[in-house]
């Protein structure tokens, strides 16, 4: 491990890797049907079932960060997550979120809220992916440092 690795701070490289990773598991947990997409949506699913849920992915903008009731929200879901053991992260670009989740934010001519995205493990099969190994990993990496959300920029492609 690196001095930057050690205070926090991963090189751009390692960055890039996890946020293809990233991009990888939404992309294979939406063809499975194993996205939950909405913070009251994603609030019902940790409460009926916290254990099926893999990771919890926080989406923010830059104009979000004065929406005091959304910070209430992901400060009560972030809290429920540590408490359950669901890796969580946090990401800074929803329009990129919503492209991988293919509406481009809106569903039936609605903007989607992609403020907490909940990726689950489908139950028919053991979900064995490199790239949730590597998201995951970097989320016990980043709680090792006492980074408890870790936070990846999605770029724009």
């Amino acid at each position: 491990m690196t001095f930057e690795e050690l205070n926090g701070e991963y090189s751009v490289e390692r960055m890039d890797s996890v946020s293809k990773a990233l991009e990888e598991v939404i992309s294979v947990a939406l063809l499975q049907g194993c996205i939950t997409v909405g913070v009251y949506e994603a609030a019902k699913s940790l409460n009926v079932d916290p254990d099926n849920v893999v990771l919890c992915i926080l989406a923010t903008d830059d104009e979000d960060v004065k929406d005091v009731a959304l910070q209430i929200h992901f400060t009560l879901i972030q809290a429920f997550c540590c408490e359950n053991d669901i890796d969580i992260l946090r990401v800074n670009n929803t329009r990129r979120l919503a492209e991988i989740l293919g509406g481009g934010g809106k569903s039936g001519g609605e903007q989607m809220d992609l403020h907490c995205v909940l990726v689950t493990s489908p139950r028919a099969s053991t979900w064995n992916s490199q790239a949730l190994w590597k998201v995951n990993h970097f989320c016990h990496e980043s709680r090792c440092m006492d980074q408890w959300v870790p936070i990846i920029n999605l770029p724009e492609r």
